[in-house]
């Protein structure tokens, strides 16, 4: 389970390093039990998406980890990644708002996770 944490707060940190917005992490091993976590994030275009996406699968290959699937690239809109223990989901910003996964899944705990301050913010 520590590597399956460790691996959704790095999908996180990669998100966070290209802008995704609203990052969430959701501890839902115990309400679904086919995966320990969710990492739900979104972008405003559909490169953003791509961009996101990509970086969350660089960072993960660097520690070893390839996806077992992919789904949704195609479209851009809303980009599933499977690590088994970790469940990717990059959003399009209008179909978050849609699919409001956080709400379908609300009675899983939030992982803590703050986004690193951009180059030049105060903390």
């Amino acid at each position: 389970m520590r590597r399956a944490r460790d691996r959704a707060l790095t999908a996180a940190q990669a998100a966070s390093s290209k802008k995704a917005m609203d990052i969430v992490i959701l501890d839902v091993g115990k309400v679904i039990g086919i995966t320990d976590y969710f990492v739900i994030c979104s972008g405003n275009t559909e490169r953003q998406v791509k961009t996101i996406v990509e970086e969350i699968e660089r960072r993960l290959r660097e520690d070893g980890v390839k996806p077992y699937r992919r789904e949704g690239e195609r479209e851009q809109r809303w980009v599933l990644i499977d690590y088994l223990d970790v469940v990717v989901h990059v959003f399009h910003r209008e179909d978050r708002e849609y699919y409001d996964l956080e709400r379908l899944w609300s009675d899983a705990p939030q992982l803590p996770f703050e986004e690193e301050p951009l180059a030049g913010e105060r903390l």
